[in-house]
């Protein structure tokens, strides 16, 4: 029976033994019956089944080539009820000894992301196949959330960049709205003439582009929060104007940027070399979009909304991108005691006078 208590009835031929056929008709059995006597490899068609008609096509792809790769070999025929804590541990500490081509052993923040595909099966397996605890969580992660630095462009940085790409038009404007709005790289991709609202200088977020199989797929943003408005400065809406006004007879669907995210990556280079400055990648655009509106004194609420960050606690990350204002905090206290003790001291000479 199935999870609907629906009788279920399979056959299937060709096996060379009859073991082959029962070990066929008892993965089959467990699939149905959701039970965890079953090898982490075969849970994870359950998990695959599950998750990915709810999830968007690159973010699965991301993940199971995580699994696949980095957790199937060391799990994939332990059964689920057989992996423990230590069994966490020794394999934590085998990919913490792992070197990439150039010796270099994996960034923090990628072994955390490792950790957290797996906790997220077992997760699963727990909250709707019964498996009694999910281990991977019990031991903790490994690497860290983010990376120690957060690279990104100053303004002054930011500006002798762009006068180094001014002179391939589809690189300057795409730079612009990136750096000026904040928008990711997919959701760039995305923007056609109709997302545009010249009467509000506004562009609407509501899409992203991502390539799949060689095929431009547009999908919903990130996340909800993703789905959005941002208010463009004046001088961008008019460089955008001036942008989509170049091109010959532009459909309100067609997109404005028809480069791969590679040409950007080689524009960047090209840029930065020019200019003299240090190499960053095209995200860190989005970074610095962040840092600039924090220097600005903008709250983290209004930031969060304006570049669609799923959760204000996201956009607390930024804050180590700044020099510390302990000075100035201590500047504006010590001004604050002396104004206090300065009409204290006026007052008492005003009681004094009174007496």
């Amino acid at each position: 029976m199935n999870w609907k208590g629906e009788k279920l009835f399979k056959k299937k031929r060709g096996f060379s033994t009859k073991k082959e056929a029962l070990n066929w008709e008892k993965e089959f059995l467990n699939e149905q019956a959701g039970t965890v006597e079953m090898t982490f490899r075969e849970f994870f068609k359950l998990y695959k089944r599950d998750k990915k008609p709810r999830i968007r096509e690159n973010t699965w792809r991301t993940k199971e080539a995580i699994v696949k790769t980095k957790i199937m070999p060391y799990m994939g025929d332990l059964l689920l009820n057989d992996i423990t804590n230590v069994t966490i541990i020794q394999w934590q500490n085998e990919l913490m000894k792992i070197k990439d081509d150039k010796g270099q052993n994996y960034s923090p923040t990628y072994l955390r992301t490792i950790h957290a595909q797996l906790s997220s099966v077992l997760n699963h397996a727990c909250r709707y196949y019964s498996l009694k605890t999910n281990v991977a969580r019990d031991v903790g992660t490994m690497g860290e959330k983010e990376a120690e630095e957060m690279s990104f462009w100053t303004q002054e940085e930011y500006e002798r960049f762009i006068e180094a790409v001014k002179d391939k038009p589809q690189s300057f404007y795409a730079f612009e709205i990136l750096y000026w709005c904040g928008l990711r790289m997919g959701e760039l991709l995305a923007l056609t003439k109709d997302k545009f609202d010249f009467n509000t200088n506004t562009i609407r977020v509501d899409e992203s582009l991502q390539r799949i199989d060689g095929e431009n797929v547009i999908t919903p943003p990130k996340t909800k929060k993703s789905i959005r408005k941002i208010a463009m400065p004046d001088f961008l809406a008019e460089e955008v104007r001036t942008y989509l006004d170049g091109f010959y007879k532009l459909k309100p669907k067609d997109l404005i940027f028809t480069f791969s995210e590679s040409y950007l990556h080689h524009e960047m280079d090209r840029g930065a070399k020019k200019a003299d400055v240090k190499r960053i990648r095209v995200h860190d655009l989005r970074h610095s979009h962040v840092s600039l509106l924090i220097e600005l004194g903008f709250s983290a609420t209004a930031i969060a909304d304006r570049v669609g960050h799923e959760s204000i606690d996201i956009t607390y990350r930024y804050a180590h991108l700044f020099p510390s204002k302990q000075k100035e905090m201590a500047d504006s206290l010590t001004q604050v005691r002396v104004k206090t003790q300065n009409d204290w001291e006026d007052l008492l000479k005003e009681d004094e006078e009174n007496v």
